[in-house]
């Protein structure tokens, strides 16, 4: 028995050592980045950025894999199936944390099936109405809605999108009812707002910008938990609604048995590279803020995050139909 434990012991020292060498040579090849959207977006333009500057400072090539489609689950499922060692990465988004609650079966399990490496960029989305709306806060705009069931149209994109979601979540806090308007993007509906075919949307801070400045959008409220530079003199909905607070966010990923070692490295460099001005302002250009954080801060930010929409989903009754 004593042989045996001795045997164990060498081996557990042995397997510690070889990990420790593996996260220090880390990386030896490179570093293939799955993104679960097209090249040109946000996302994708978030992927290059990040990958420019590591690759600056590992001297190894960080490639760009863009597998679009099923809502970032064929790109997350590609990485849950890929060896954990650190050189297939997910990019992903708040669309990650809704899929569990909106596809009845996925090929992976997002809780159980990755290792948070850190979150890189986080974005509020605004509460817009066209400007032929009399209203002038969100506050106006509930109490239109309320003497008016059902009569104001809000632009929504997908069964699964923040302008959905968002609008089920202020439903169920305001107690409204209003008409859903569906569309096959945000540009659609983003033209129809300005037309003043559709009352109302929640959409990103990137997609508005240029309609806001130029006086075609209303800006009531933004949905981070206090109010931002990037949109100054907008209200957080949080004042209206405390804890109605949702982000558009980016995470970096890996695979569930990637060794917490190479984790943590990945997390020291992204973490330095998120602090830097150049890429604060480069981030902000686009309306998003660089984040960091550990790995177990992300992992219970997910975790809370498909709580919360799940239960949207589920109160709400949303499928994909």
């Amino acid at each position: 028995m004593k042989l045996l434990s001795r045997l164990l012991s060498a081996i557990a020292v042995a397997t510690l050592f070889g990990v420790h060498a593996l996260a220090q040579s880390y990386p030896a090849r490179p570093v293939r980045m799955v993104v679960p959207f097209a090249a040109g977006g946000a996302v994708d333009t978030v992927a290059r950025a990040l990958g420019q500057k590591l690759m600056e400072t590992w001297k190894q090539p960080m490639l760009v894999d863009n597998r679009p489609g099923a809502g970032g689950n064929i790109a997350a499922d590609h990485v849950a199936k890929a060896p954990g060692d650190g050189y297939t990465l997910l990019i992903t988004t708040h669309g990650f944390a809704i899929s569990p609650g909106l596809y009845r079966k996925l090929p992976f399990d997002a809780a159980k099936d990755f290792a948070p490496v850190t979150q890189l960029t986080s974005s509020f989305v605004v509460l817009v109405t066209s400007p032929q709306v009399p209203a002038a806060s969100a506050k106006e705009l509930i109490a239109l809605a309320k003497s008016r069931p059902g009569a104001i149209n809000f632009a929504t994109v997908g069964p699964g999108s923040p302008a959905r979601l968002l609008m089920e979540l202020l439903k169920i806090e305001a107690g409204i009812d209003v008409t859903m308007v569906a569309y096959k993007g945000a540009g659609l509906a983003l033209g129809d707002l300005v037309g003043g075919q559709v009352d109302a949307m929640f959409a990103t801070v990137p997609s508005i910008r240029s309609h806001y400045r130029a006086g075609r959008l209303r800006a009531l409220a933004i949905t981070s938990g206090h109010r931002s530079t990037i949109a100054p003199g907008v209200p957080a909905m949080n004042e209206l609604y405390p804890g109605f607070v949702a982000e558009a966010w980016v995470a970096l990923l890996a695979p569930a048995r990637t060794p917490p070692q190479i984790v943590a490295r990945i997390n020291t460099e992204v973490s330095r590279i998120l602090a830097q001005p150049e890429m604060k302002e480069r981030f902000a250009d686009q309306g998003l803020e660089a984040a960091g954080g550990t790995p177990a801060q992300l992992d219970r930010w997910m975790r809370a995050e498909i709580e919360r929409w799940g239960r949207v989903i589920r109160e709400q009754k949303i499928t994909l139909e």
